[in-house]
C-alpha cells in the first residue's frame, strides 16, 4: 500500500526500542520505553502556514504522545503534523 500525506503532515516509520542494554541485560517488551525517534518516509505539499522542512529518509524527534499510528504492508508508521516534529537527527 502507498501513503501519501496530506497539506503539513509527515508519515514516519517508528525507530526499533533498544532491546538489550550495554551491559547485555535484555529489557522485556513491556519494560521498554517507547522511542520518539523515526525516519520520515513521505511527506505532504504544506501549507501557506505551516512549512515541511523535513525530507524523505530523514531521522527525526517527535512529541511522546503526538501522531496517528497506521500499520503499512503490516509494519507500524505514525502520520505525523508538521508542528509535532521537534528536532532533526544528524
Amino acid at each position: 500500500m502507498k501513503l501519501k500525506p496530506l497539506a503539513d503532515r509527515v508519515l514516519v516509520k517508528n525507530d526499533k526500542a533498544e532491546t538489550k542494554t550495554m551491559s547485555g541485560i535484555i529489557i522485556p517488551e513491556a519494560a521498554q520505553e517507547k522511542t520518539q525517534t523515526a525516519t520520515v518516509v513521505a511527506i505532504g505539499p504544506g501549507t501557506d502556514e505551516v512549512k515541511i522542512t523535513v525530507k524523505e529518509g530523514d531521522r527525526i524527534m517527535y512529541d511522546k504522545y503526538s501522531g496517528t499510528p497506521v500499520k503499512i504492508d503490516g509494519e507500524d508508521h505514525l502520520i505525523l503534523k508538521m508542528n509535532d516534529i521537534v528536532a532533526i537527527i544528524e
